[in-house]
């Protein structure tokens, strides 16, 4: 699908997104059929390859509405009680107008403008700079900051953010990420449960395939046994199989969820600037966050819904969100930013936008850049043509 611009670019990350979180709900049946093979395999330790693959897909057919059921049960608990399972790990609250005055009047400004209905704010009491949103719905949206960040962002760069969070609601990444965080929680679940069961059952890859065939086979002739032992043999190659789906699975699923998490930073980053109207707010606001935003006790689900997720994999792999290096020099190119260079310290939060002397850890800042031609299609800015 081609992309002009960036209201296409969002509709043609939201179709692919779609295809990804389908491919969730793939994996979740792969899962079924590796444990069912595995089920074979404990029950008739002794039967060749093509016998577990036959009876296994019997048995898929058979689960297929159960587990289509067990997940829809789970994602329609998730739907309800998410927020506070989300509050619950990370400690945040709501807050009133009387109590946050300049975080509320910052945030409706921005829904104003824009006709946008306004969502709930919470904080989170943590000296680590970062914001993330939340929500399925309307009544559900919520936009969370830690205490660190309103103490450490001027109100340009605290509304930037705001921006931010805002744009990811109304791209409707939010649900996305909700959605594919769940739905992987049940790849997770399940994988670690076959897991359990196969690893803490003491079971042998004996020749008698069950407890009650070892007295049946006594009384079997010896050519039977000879007939059968020659046909078996598959079970170890079989748990091989269902161990590398398992794995396969669980791999994929995280994959997904950094896919659908990098693939929507740039566009909110520039849904920000589109709101504000304010590109060297963001970048000031991303270089302060640089490598502050670690949320002690949160889990990965809900650092990867962050405006900065500091944690990552080796060669950057695993890591949810693009650099914040990459980030700022797509706003110099595409929203003619200036970047005022990595914070040595964060100064008082009434600072101006541009820093102060002590705001510059690598000399003067570069003057902006021509935009080039984009990447993503024959245009020169994700706002639209030029």
């Amino acid at each position: 699908m081609a992309a002009y611009g960036l209201y296409t670019h969002i509709a043609s990350n939201k179709v692919r997104s779609m295809v990804l979180l389908a491919g969730l709900f793939v994996l979740i049946y792969v899962l079924v059929f590796a444990g069912a093979l595995i089920a074979e395999v404990v029950l008739d330790s002794d039967r060749p390859f093509d016998y577990y693959i036959i009876a296994a897909s019997h048995d898929l057919v058979k689960a297929f509405p159960y587990a289509t059921i067990a997940s829809a049960i789970w994602i329609v608990i998730a739907y309800f009680f998410h927020q506070n399972l989300i509050d619950a790990v990370t400690g945040g609250h709501s807050v009133t107008r009387k109590e946050q005055p300049r975080l509320y009047n910052l945030l409706e400004n921005l829904c104003i403008s824009r006709g946008i209905p306004a969502p709930k704010l919470k904080i989170m009491e943590s000296d680590a700079l970062n914001a993330f949103a939340t929500g399925l719905n309307q009544r559900q949206y919520a936009i969370t900051v830690t205490t660190g960040l309103l103490k450490s962002l001027n109100d340009q760069e605290m509304e930037a953010v705001l921006g931010h969070e805002l744009t990811h609601i109304r791209n409707g990444d939010v649900q996305l990420m909700v959605i594919a965080v769940i739905i992987a929680g049940v790849v997770g679940f399940f994988g670690e449960m076959f897991f359990r069961i196969f690893f803490q059952s003491n079971w042998r890859f004996s020749g008698g395939g069950g407890s009650g065939s070892s007295s049946s086979s006594s009384s079997s002739s010896s050519s039977s046994s000879s007939s059968r032992d020659s046909k078996g043999g598959g079970a170890i190659p079989i748990v091989i199989l269902a161990i590398a789906l398992i794995m396969l699975a669980w791999a994929l699923s995280l994959v997904v969820r950094f896919a659908l998490s990098r693939s929507r930073e740039l566009l909110a980053d520039a849904g920000s600037v589109e709101l504000t109207k304010n590109p060297d707010a963001m970048i000031s606001a991303l270089r302060k966050i640089e490598n502050r935003g670690e949320l002690e006790g949160a889990t990965s689900a809900v650092m990867e819904m962050c405006i900065d997720n500091p944690r990552e994999g080796f060669a950057d792999l695993f890591a949810t969100h693009p650099s914040v290096d990459s980030r700022v020099k797509a706003l110099i190119q595409f929203a003619g930013g200036r970047d005022p260079g990595r914070m040595k310290s964060l100064g008082p939060a009434n600072e101006a936008n541009t820093g102060g002397p002590q705001s510059r850890a690598d000399g003067p800042a570069p003057p902006p850049a021509t935009p080039p031609r984009s990447p993503w299609g024959k245009v020169l800015s994700p706002w639209g043509r030029r």
